[in-house]
């Protein structure tokens, strides 16, 4: 489709116990803390980043100290946004899939250290040393040693399962626990691992073992569901200089890694679940120490969580489907989630007893991503420890400007590096085919009366003739860069190479040959 450390699991037992304040509620409500002006600075964020819907909650004490909406989910109907309103929430799913497992090891049937192969014998990466020796805790904190490999899931119509069949496919470009590395696809198959053990889909075990003790009655794991309820957000993006209305993205197959829909209502109710240690309502839902071990970080972020450069921010962590960042002084546990036309954050500093979150409808302004909840986040925070504002909004534009740039010399430098006056070998029908590979599936390429196009099924993109038989995407596109054709020795086209992922060789797909008639 984004924290001092971690108290001690025997500290944490004794928040649990004598600092529960009472589950959050509307009839529930803390005396505020002095949020004047607030308002006045969402809106203008808004404004600024071109967001037409936003929902904002925030919680002091285990109580709620705001939860509203502001703008519109509907912009065409000008409905309204309220703290019921549904919105994707992307990534920020994955710490609900990190929570099922943590429920199987307080139950005995999961070890967090144990190989993933002792209940998923078919488990198999392309790296045979990580297929073997890739534990539960590795699984969701990001160090397999693979790339994203987003296109594998990505507007595909594989299942959950036959994704899982492919990882062995899929090339790695660093070694196994090197470096901490974004993976969707260990997501999906940590929920894969929940499925397997529990013999109930990982959207069963989400409504059943947290949606529904937890009272998040609205909250849904599929697009499919939430349109159905009476008030959900449409998706948009900022493109071209105007806000426009982009199709829902259904992501079910890799659902454990981002699929869950929730409401500023709903999501506060969850943060503030893990911000009493796995308890609610006077039941402990997940031990106290599981959930210490769930906000303990186990890797180290090459680069930044939020926004790069700010000395406020740092040292950047990974624990086990949640970001963990020192701010002035105040540990954060954070986590964002983003899918087309949604940008969510979600966070709370439990030594501080705050939590936070944030929705928002809109996925991209300008082909780059929203900045927007990252810097309402941190102003929140600011507002909340009662420290002077830092100017957020300044460095998200300051940021966002920045990756444009770095966009546009990127383009610069492409273009610089064609050889004019070239043209393809062969006619561009002669490249037109199926094409295949054995972890992304197939590819076609289509010539029409504009020239060449390529689909990995949802994903549909025009391809620009650079020289020779090379050809490229536009840059804003999900498949950028520069498609290779190869021919055989007869002229033939064989192959074409698709660099997919930046950080490993090209993808080849083989050219498919027509079945005869």
């Amino acid at each position: 489709m984004r924290s001092t450390r971690v108290l001690s699991v025997a500290v944490g037992l004794v928040v649990q116990g004598a600092l529960w304040v009472s589950p959050i509620s509307a009839q529930s409500k803390a005396a505020a803390p002095d949020l004047r002006g607030v308002d006045q600075v969402i809106e203008t964020m808004m404004a600024d980043f071109h967001v037409p819907g936003l929902g904002v909650g925030i919680i002091k004490d285990g109580q709620i100290v705001m939860a509203k909406g502001y703008g519109f989910r509907d912009v065409e109907a000008a409905k309204p946004v309220t703290s019921r309103t549904l919105f994707a929430i992307g990534s920020n799913s994955k710490s609900f899939t990190t929570t099922l497992l943590a429920m199987l090891v307080d139950e005995g049937k999961l070890d967090w250290n144990k190989p993933v192969r002792t209940w998923l014998p078919d488990f198999e990466l392309y790296d045979d040393y990580a297929s073997r020796n890739m534990t539960p805790m590795d699984l969701v904190s990001h160090v397999s040693g693979l790339p994203r490999h987003d296109a594998v899931w990505y507007g595909r119509a594989f299942t959950r399962n036959q994704i899982f069949q492919r990882l062995k496919y899929l090339e790695p470009n660093t070694s196994f626990r090197n470096v901490w590395q974004y993976n969707n696809l260990m997501f999906l198959s940590a929920g894969v691992l929940s499925e397997r053990i529990t013999g109930k889909s990982w959207e069963e075990q989400v409504r059943g073992r947290l949606f529904a003790p937890l009272g998040m009655t609205r909250s849904t794991t599929s697009v499919s569901e939430m349109t159905k309820a009476d008030d959900f957000s449409y998706p948009y993006d900022y493109t071209d200089g105007k806000v426009a209305r982009i199709p829902f993205r259904q992501i079910d197959a890799v659902g454990p890694a981002g699929s869950i829909n929730a409401s500023v209502d709903d999501m506060l109710k969850y943060v503030s679940f893990r911000m009493h240690f796995g308890a609610w309502e006077g039941k402990q839902l997940v031990s106290a120490k599981q959930d210490s071990v769930m906000q303990t970080s186990r890797a180290v972020v090459p680069g930044a969580w939020l926004f790069a450069g700010v000395p406020e921010l740092g040292p950047d962590t990974y624990a086990l489907g949640l970001g963990v960042v020192g701010y002035r002084g105040h540990k954060v546990v954070i986590h964002g989630g983003g899918i087309d036309g949604f940008i969510s954050q979600m966070g709370w500093l439990p030594n501080d007893k705050i939590g936070f979150v944030i929705l928002s409808n809109t996925g991209n302004t300008d082909g780059g991503g929203n900045p927007l909840p990252n810097a309402l986040a941190l102003y929140l925070v600011d507002r909340m420890l009662g420290l002077p504002p830092l100017d957020w909004t300044g460095t998200a534009r300051k940021q966002t400007k920045m990756a444009d740039s770095a966009m546009k010399a990127m383009r610069a430098a492409d273009i610089k590096t064609r050889v004019a006056g070239t043209t393809p070998s062969r006619a561009l029908a002669d490249f037109a085919g199926r094409y295949e590979h054995p972890g992304y599936g197939v590819l076609e390429i289509h010539a029409g009366a504009k020239g060449l196009d390529m689909a990995l099924d949802d994903i549909k993109v025009p391809l620009e003739h650079v020289h020779y038989d090379v050809f490229a995407v536009a840059p804003k596109a999900m498949l950028s860069g520069r498609v290779t054709f190869a021919l055989d020795e007869k002229g033939g086209v064989t192959s074409v190479s698709v660099p997919i992922e930046a950080s490993v060789k090209p993808i080849v797909f083989t050219r498919i040959k027509p079945a005869k008639p």
